[in-house]
């Protein structure tokens, strides 16, 4: 049987899904045995005209982590698209858009003002900013445009599987793995690697159908470890959330979910979804005691949508 060849692409995202592929331990070897990596920008010395030379669908699986920020992100997603049986969204950043996803709530240009004009860090004193192409002795230099808003790779091209998670854990990388090299996968457009239920349904804390009156931040209080978060006032993304983390992983150390696994299967928008349900549990007597309430939540984009925001209704800031 001739060995798969894998594909590895990082676009906008931190790089942790890259790590992630090395969190399979010692499976790396079995990978090694029925697959040759032909593309690992992050690990390997390819370049892109390595995968310009091969012809369409050479690639059996390639695994593409980040969002699209650039113009050479979109290229290399249509070409690896071309090149690739499989495409898969890995991680929370192509799938959702993840944090980078939130820089949609501004515009470019606001983002550039930021980033190289306001901060506290800037030496800037000639007011540069970048500039796709800069006439040099060498020739003309080149830089990839920043794109008005970051997409998820689904937007952009035609994506076959998604694998989600900040990052995805390595049980899950193996499952997913271990479908595609079986032949044993879901219908496209599937999430696979994940469970079809919510982080709720394995959880471990006691559910005792509380109404809360008052929301908390993380250092405000310290949580019974035996109860669920949502019913101590503390927002923990779960009812919102897919399981499959590997049995609620931020939960059991006494942190809320954050949602990274995205929404539940059914669930279109995960913010929207866990607004509901925090309206279903939040109790007050008075209108103003509701927004004192719900004034405890001081980012709520970032709260509600944090990695998903690019993926939602929304998407960005309608301006």
């Amino acid at each position: 049987m001739p060995k798969l060849k894998l594909a590895f692409y990082w676009a906008a995202s931190c790089g942790g899904c890259e790590i992630s592929v090395l969190e399979i331990g010692e499976k790396i070897l079995t990978v090694a045995e029925i697959a040759d990596i032909v593309f690992w920008p992050a690990a390997l010395d390819f370049k892109y005209a390595d995968v310009e030379k091969m012809p369409d669908k050479t690639i059996d699986v390639c695994f593409f982590n980040g969002g699209i920020r650039t113009s050479e992100h979109r290229h290399i997603a249509e070409l690896l698209r071309a090149k690739s049986k499989l495409l898969v969204a890995f991680g929370s950043c192509a799938m959702e858009g993840c944090i980078p996803g939130l820089a949609n709530l501004h515009k470019r240009e606001e983002i550039f003002n930021r980033v190289y004009h306001e901060t506290p860090t800037t030496d800037n004193p000639g007011g540069i900013i970048p500039k796709t192409k800069v006439e040099a002795p060498e020739g003309t230099l080149e830089l990839p445009e920043f794109l008005g808003r970051l997409s998820t790779l689904g937007q952009t091209v035609d994506v076959d599987y998604s694998i989600p998670g900040c990052p995805p854990v390595g049980d899950q990388v193996w499952a997913a793995i271990e479908a595609i090299v079986s032949g044993n996968l879901p219908p496209k457009g599937s999430v696979i690697g994940a469970r079809d239920k919510t982080l709720c349904d394995e959880c471990e804390r006691k559910r005792e159908g509380k109404k809360i009156k008052k929301i908390y931040r993380n250092y405000e209080i310290i949580p019974d470890r035996e109860k669920c978060l949502l019913e101590q006032g503390i927002l923990c993304m779960g009812p919102a959330t897919r399981g499959g983390c590997g049995g609620a992983l931020c939960v059991k150390a006494n942190m809320p979910c954050r949602g990274c696994y995205g929404p539940p299967p059914g669930v279109r928008d995960q913010g929207a979804k866990m607004l509901s349900a925090l309206a279903s549990i939040l109790e007050a007597e008075s209108s103003d005691e509701m927004k004192e309430a719900v004034d405890k939540v001081v980012d709520p984009v970032g709260t509600f949508y944090m990695f998903g925001f690019a993926n939602s209704l929304l998407k960005e800031a309608k301006k």
